[in-house]
């Protein structure tokens, strides 16, 4: 619901800025256009992510679809980049070695705040999304955003970030071109739009680039699944531990662990079998696989 909240927003805006760039002649409206159609294409490819990422698991895909979310997430990352960033410091540029002056201060300032009223909505969707999410797994808010693996929350939150920073940026350089007259402060907005965005897309790469390597969750979550383990009266042990991210909230977990008493090969098998699907009715495991662990491997202290 929070990429389709930001999605229709920034479509409105988009296509209100382009009318008023188009107008007003304002480089730093030009580049607020180009922002807005950029993130209205990125919705696409975060909807397509949260489709993608929750199919079941085949016989192709044994850990699921879930680093689908990281890729089409990293696409929106680079729209970002090359439509939003490279668009906006290049026409700055340009405007700088050939300045024109704006017309119509006014138009420009109702079209600015409107898109500030419904890019600030949005972002408060995310925000409230984020918080309900990190107080679920115990996690402190701006941690959850920038680190957790949700990469659409994340990838919404900074977007409807940069976009209100950007407005504020564009208000300041046509504000100050109407103040002094010089049209250079205009373009110098549509550079300083373009760098905002290429520091967010730059940031939400990396995160994604990581995900997609084989991300694993914070130590506190790997202490409490080794005490999720020993809680168990089957396992006196636990002797290996690997947990890695398969996608949004969904991590695959190997682990070797001592069993209680001394059964026959089937019996083991069936205990390892059914502590896995127990294991896996925590929301966060989407897959769980158990071994055995050798008589003289050293054992995991949560």
């Amino acid at each position: 619901m929070t990429v389709v909240i930001a999605f229709l927003a920034n479509i409105v805006v988009a296509i209100a800025k382009s009318i008023v760039a188009a107008l007003t002649g304002s480089a730093s409206m030009l580049a607020e256009a180009a922002h807005s159609w950029a993130d209205a294409g990125n919705e696409i490819f975060l909807l397509i992510a949260d489709r993608r990422a929750v199919k079941d698991r085949d016989d192709a895909h044994p850990l699921g679809y879930g680093r689908d979310a990281y890729i089409f997430s990293l696409f929106a990352a680079f729209g970002i980049f090359t439509v939003g960033a490279v668009v906006s410091i290049q026409h700055g540029i340009q405007s700088l070695a050939a300045p024109e002056a704006v017309e119509n201060y006014a138009l420009n300032y109702l079209v600015l705040a409107v898109a500030f009223v419904l890019e600030g909505f949005s972002l408060t969707q995310s925000i409230l999304q984020g918080r309900r999410a990190a107080r679920k797994y115990g996690r402190g808010f701006f941690d959850y955003v920038v680190n957790g693996s949700d990469t659409t929350l994340r990838s919404v939150f900074f977007e409807d970030t940069a976009a209100l920073l950007g407005l504020v940026i564009a208000g300041a350089g046509i504000g100050l071109h109407q103040a002094t007259g010089d049209p250079a402060w205009d373009a110098i907005g549509s550079i300083a739009i373009g760098i905002l965005l290429a520091g967010v897309a730059l940031l939400l790469i990396s995160r994604n680039r990581r995900y997609l390597l084989g991300a694993g969750p914070s130590a506190q979550y790997r202490t409490r699944t080794i005490r999720a383990l020993l809680a168990h009266s089957e396992i006196e042990r636990v002797t290996a531990l690997y947990l890695e991210f398969s996608g949004p909230s969904s991590l695959f977990l190997v682990a070797a662990v001592d069993l209680v008493g001394d059964d026959t090969e089937n019996d083991v098998a069936r205990q390892l079998r059914r502590l896995e699907r127990d294991l896996e009715q925590d929301e966060l495991i989407g897959k769980a696989v158990l071994t055995l662990s050798v008589s003289d491997e050293p054992s995991l202290t949560p």
